[in-house]
């Protein structure tokens, strides 16, 4: 069975892949689990391997989506897209992490939606 947490956390994936590909960012892989850590998507923008975290936030949780990357988190993203690289010699060396964060409004609409660039520096 799913849990409300994961089905909002996909919607937001949903959110953030289709204004990606609005933007015209090609989807490479989705929920990559690896055991360095989890993505949740990644993609290319021209000769660009980028690698995007989902943040979202509902009304009554403390904080907002964009506070929310923690540094153990952006430790664990580096590692992972420097593996995720490797072993994929066919994709571009040339790498990025962003940060998609959202929040949302009490009537569940979005309220907030940042694309963050190179959110996760190194």
């Amino acid at each position: 069975m799913t849990r409300p947490t994961d089905r909002l956390g996909r919607s937001g994936e949903r959110l953030a892949a289709d204004y990606l590909k609005a933007h015209g960012y090609r989807l490479v892989d989705l929920n990559v689990r690896r055991r360095e850590g989890e993505v949740d998507l990644v993609a290319l923008q021209g000769g660009t391997l980028v690698f995007v975290e989902v943040k979202l936030r509902r009304p009554r949780q403390a904080g907002r989506a964009i506070e929310q990357l923690s540094a153990r988190k952006q430790r664990r993203l580096r590692t992972l897209a420097a593996a995720y690289g490797m072993e994929h010699p066919e994709l571009p060396a040339d790498q990025r992490i962003d940060l998609v964060a959202i929040d949302l409004a009490a009537d569940g609409s979005v309220a907030s939606f940042q694309h963050i660039r190179s959110a996760v520096e190194g």
